[in-house]
């Protein structure tokens, strides 16, 4: 599996217990889970660049 793939699962895995405190109501929670959300948001924008190199590999330039 991809590398960024990996980590984008692992990042979602670590902030479920953030989510679940977030849901109770706890402020902090919320702050955690935001910023977290924002690390995957970026690791999955690098997946998508990673699928898009894959995508174009091998075909001539145009």
């Amino acid at each position: 599996m991809s590398q960024n793939y990996d980590r984008l699962v692992q990042a979602v895995e670590a902030c479920r217990d953030d989510v679940a405190k977030a849901d109770a109501g706890n402020k902090a929670a919320t702050s955690r889970v935001r910023k977290a959300m924002q690390d995957i948001k970026n690791i999955a924008q690098d997946l998508r660049k990673e699928m898009l190199e894959k995508r174009d590999a091998g075909k001539p330039a145009s």
